[in-house]
């Protein structure tokens, strides 16, 4: 699992990015699952790769949020 860019993620539409979080999320669900039954996860840093595409993502969501509550940008 690579890091997304934000660029690449501002590209996506609201459902992709709703697709992936659940992706990401049930990966690093499992990749815990693993660590908590002692076992080494093959690779660690996917962890926390899987953990900072989960924030990303939910940071383009809010973004857009607060853009469509707010309106219009002002000049």
């Amino acid at each position: 699992m690579t890091l997304l860019r934000m660029k690449d993620l501002r590209a996506l539409s609201d459902e992709d990015l709703r697709r992936r979080i659940a992706e990401a999320e049930n990966d690093l669900l499992r990749e815990r699952g693993i660590a908590a039954m002692g076992g080494a996860p093959p690779s660690p840093g996917r962890m926390r790769a899987l953990r900072t595409n989960v924030a990303r993502s939910l940071t383009v969501l809010r973004e857009r949020e607060l853009t469509a509550r707010r309106g219009p940008a002002r000049a």
